[in-house]
């Protein structure tokens, strides 16, 4: 049916359709253009510019004395078709497809994509059907799913700790600081602040939430457990063995430790406690943490090489600013794997300079081993002189903070050389990261071994024996 001439839906033609001819009117419809002055474009009557439309008179009579039979020159509204009563029209709703009928073994096969969900739905349809009735089907499925799971870790709502390091920057290249952060501390700086923000929301449930710390204590595992408030004071307490060396006040106040070891500190700190820590002692390990920065920052870097005493080692202050960073960080995944919160690890210019320092020591710390006998001796080899090279082994650090380091074997005072390398170690960044952190036992680390074996245990032990509570 052509457009004009359509029945509007009470049965009759809707104004401004063609109209049938009757007494008075000529062939032509009263808005037919071929009729001179009717309704032509621009013409008079047909509302177009100085024109305006005429009214109708309420009683029928049309103004300009014409039949009042004939249709209004404005349109109606058109009514609803749920204002007539008349039924609506029916939706042709479409025909399910048959179920798919697949054998068994092209059903094993779909495993795979199902646990990716990446079956179509009537494949969906098919597998999940097949599953309530195939017990061994049923059981690799559930392994397939829970492997999908460990592909991608669940993402954090945390910003990228790049991004503040980043923001920092770009900003000091726009108007550099009058009392600049020594670069040695910027690692310190934001690891405290990136587990202030996770603590920030932390309920009473999420203080008191129990928390396992982990360490290697002559090559066995240790652990000591607490909750998520005492850890944030095993880091006040150990952060105050910095905030000693630099004059500033003790966290420990009077309370006597029994050994002035990061361990003594902490026990020490959690017996002088009347009631368990609670969230009152973020407040404390906070503003301490603003005073070593800030500290550090108006001595203009020239406090570096200042030794901070642990007891029973020494590091220089930028050292034990790193490895309070790396500390913090550590504990912040202890404190999120409690909650069941995601921990993105360090920017990747800070993760390098923590596997420095660990690869830097670790000379120092095999020497030691060898001494209380728990490293393989040198079997005859000859000890070689200070600033000499000697037997070395490659530990090569993949992802994020990679990078490579020559580990001499044979004495601390030695240099690695690639000439002499007899053992070829290659390990994730934050893999080594977890070995060091006693995390991660030596002889289950993910490591790519090539050449002496019993150099890349006694490493592999060395680095393990770098954690302490």
């Amino acid at each position: 049916m052509s457009e004009g001439l359509e029945p509007g839906d009470d049965g009759t033609s809707s104004a401004g359709d063609a109209h049938e001819s009757g007494p008075g009117t000529d062939e032509h419809g009263p808005g037919d253009p071929a009729r001179p002055g009717a309704g032509g474009v621009g013409s008079a009557g047909d509302g177009g510019p100085g024109d305006p439309v005429a009214p109708v008179d309420p009683a029928g009579n049309s103004p300009h004395g014409t039949d009042s039979h004939h249709s209004p020159r404005i349109p109606l509204p058109r009514a609803s078709v749920e204002d007539t009563g008349r039924p609506l029209p029916v939706l042709e709703e479409p025909v399910p497809s048959a179920p798919l009928v697949l054998e068994h073994r092209v059903l094993k096969a779909l495993l795979g994509a199902w646990a990716l969900a990446a079956c179509s739905a009537e494949e969906t349809a098919a597998v999940e059907d097949h599953l309530g009735v195939c017990g061994a089907c049923a059981d690799e499925a559930l392994r397939l799913r829970g492997a999908v799971g460990l592909l991608q870790r669940p993402e954090s709502l945390d910003l990228d700790p790049g991004l503040r390091t980043r923001v920092l920057d770009g900003c000091l290249d726009r108007r550099p600081p009058r009392i600049p952060m020594p670069e040695w501390a910027t690692p310190y700086d934001a690891e405290t602040a990136r587990l202030d923000a996770l603590l920030q929301d932390f309920g009473d449930a999420e203080w008191h939430a129990p928390v396992r710390l982990r360490w290697f204590d002559a090559d066995e595992a240790t652990s000591r457990r607490t909750t998520v408030a005492g850890v944030i004071a095993h880091l006040l307490s150990v952060d105050g063995l910095v905030a000693v060396a630099l004059g500033l006040e003790d966290p420990m106040g009077e309370v006597p430790a029994d050994a002035p070891t990061p361990a003594g500190r902490t026990e020490a700190y959690w017996r002088a406690s009347h009631f368990p820590p609670t969230r009152s002692v973020r407040t404390p390990w906070r503003e301490q943490s603003h005073d070593l920065v800030r500290t550090v920052s108006f001595t203009g870097g020239t406090s570096g090489k200042l030794e901070v005493a642990y007891g029973d080692f020494v590091l220089p202050l930028h050292d034990a600013m790193l490895d309070r960073a790396f500390e913090c960080w550590v504990h912040a995944e202890d404190i999120a794997e409690a909650v069941d919160y995601p921990y993105e690890p360090p920017s990747p210019r800070h993760l390098n300079r923590m596997i420095d320092l660990a690869a830097r020591v670790l000379p120092a710390v095999l020497a030691e081993r060898r001494q209380k006998g728990l490293a393989s001796p040198t079997h005859g080899r000859h000890l070689v002189s200070a600033g000499g090279p000697g037997r070395t082994l490659r530990l090569e650090i993949e992802g994020l903070g990679g990078g490579e380091w020559l580990i001499p074997l044979d004495s601390p005072a030695a240099v690695g050389s690639a000439e002499h390398e007899v053992a070829h170690v290659a390990l994730d960044g934050v893999e080594f990261c977890q070995l060091a952190a006693g995390h991660v036992p030596p002889a289950e680390a993910a490591a790519g071994q090539l050449g002496d074996r019993e150099a890349i245990r006694d490493v592999l032990f060395a680095a393990a024996s770098l954690s302490r509570m």
